[in-house]
């Protein structure tokens, strides 16, 4: 393996056709024969790494610590950097076209790395609604305790809204002495899959700010990333991810990645250095394993996710289907049209009653597990009003639509047929 900047066996084109992020995914930024020939690159299970010299460690370290932008030249110690993780940082910016990215030992400690990094003291944070729990919860419980306010917009707002969230946004941040900090979304919308419309918000964005300060636009992209959206072509500026779910894609690690503008990874990166958010080891290199077949379970979940939705949309016991290859509302058209080349495997099913129907659908399902999560090569199936969404307050719940009839549902890989019977059976226990 050669540090990053040194690898000279990347192959990005052949022939004059450049290569697709599903064909780099089997060498980029990894050269066996500086591991022995090893095909594979070796798990590097070590805390810390020799330098060549004590100037090659000076010059390490002014990476490290912020006086060089950039990723170090070389090695330094596993809490900031390691051959694995550069690795899959490296595989993991070419699907979304990225300068750069970062991975944390979880979804959650990405995004609060990131936060941590971009958002000051009475600043304030503006968000589309609804976003995944945990996130809302760090922003209102968390940051809130550091005099971080925040603004909030409807996933599906229109460009007007969003200059008024902004407008106010602004007015708040005047108000508590701070800036706008950040524009954080979430789409699509966790557990609606309602999207936000990205250009819309760079557009609202860019004319708010003028100015070379402009807060930095980051957005959740786990549900259709990296294969059926990529929002850094619509305008934001950092992506973030819980590799957990689809790039990860086998329910079996715990990880999540930030992909984006150099100079913000710049800002980021010394952040996740001094708390030490970094994914270890094993777990980058079962990332490395997972991205070779990311585009092949996609796709599958994917294909499946069509002909069970096709089944259920029909269905007495089904009161709605929140899934984006059957969109109703000409506006959240308009957005998938521009921003989506997939529907996804990631849907939320509105069974007719409440609560009681719900949990008597969830608890006859045989093949689909009834778990939290999404993005695996198994069904699951969630309840996401009494399990992810529960610390989220009922008002709040209400007003983004996650109603006591709503399941939400993460298609796998199994034969779609063996699921539609599955769903058809527990619809009948209803």
């Amino acid at each position: 393996m050669a540090t990053r900047g040194k690898n000279k066996a990347n192959i990005e084109a052949v022939g004059g056709k450049k290569l697709t992020p599903a064909t780099q995914m089997m060498g980029h930024g990894y050269d066996p024969f500086l591991s022995e020939g090893a095909l594979k690159p070796p798990i590097f299970l070590t805390s810390t790494f020799a330098f060549e010299s004590a100037a090659a460690g000076k010059r390490f370290f002014e990476h490290i610590t912020g006086k060089r932008q950039g990723p170090a030249d070389g090695l330094v110690y596993s809490r900031f950097n390691g051959p694995n993780q550069e690795i899959v940082e490296d595989r993991l910016a070419l699907w979304d076209g990225a300068d750069d990215a970062l991975v944390f030992s979880s979804g959650m400690s990405a995004i609060a790395t990131l936060m941590l990094a971009l958002v000051g003291q009475n600043d304030v944070v503006v968000h589309s609604g609804p976003l995944y729990a945990a996130t809302e919860t760090l922003i209102a419980r968390i940051l809130s305790r550091f005099g971080v306010g925040f603004v909030d917009f409807p996933a599906g707002a229109t460009r007007e809204q969003i200059d008024d969230v902004l407008t106010r946004a602004q007015a708040l941040a005047d108000e508590k002495g701070g800036k706008v900090a950040l524009v954080y979304l979430e789409s699509p919308a966790n557990p609606t899959n309602a999207l936000v419309d990205v250009e819309a918000v760079r557009g609202a964005r860019d004319a708010a700010f003028p100015g070379d300060h402009k807060p930095a636009i980051a957005i959740d992209n786990t549900f259709l990333g990296p294969l059926w959206q990529q929002p850094l072509k619509q305008g934001a500026e950092l992506v973030v991810y819980s590799l957990t779910k689809y790039a990860g894609g086998h329910s079996d690690l715990v990880a999540g990645g930030v992909a984006g503008d150099q100079r913000l990874i710049d800002i980021i990166r010394p952040m996740r250095n001094t708390i030490g958010t970094i994914c270890d080891p094993n777990t980058a290199w079962m990332l490395l394993r997972s991205l070779e077949t990311l585009e092949l379970r996609m796709s599958r979940a994917g294909e499946n996710a069509l002909k069970v939705c096709t089944f259920l949309r029909d269905h007495p016991k089904v009161e709605g289907l929140g899934y984006l290859g059957f969109i109703a509302d000409p506006r959240q058209q308009d957005i998938f049209d521009r921003h989506c080349s997939g529907a996804g495997s990631t849907f939320s099913l509105f069974i007719k009653g409440g609560e009681e129907e719900s949990f008597r659908f969830l608890d006859a399902l045989k093949i689909a597990k009834l778990a939290v999560s999404l993005g695996g090569t198994e069904t699951l199936a969630s309840h996401p009003a009494a399990m992810t969404h529960l610390s989220v307050p009922d008002e709040r719940k209400k007003a983004l639509g996650i109603t006591d009839n709503l399941v939400r549902i993460s298609i796998g890989i199994e034969d779609a047929d063996d699921l539609i019977a599955d769903f058809a059976q527990a619809l009948d226990a209803v």
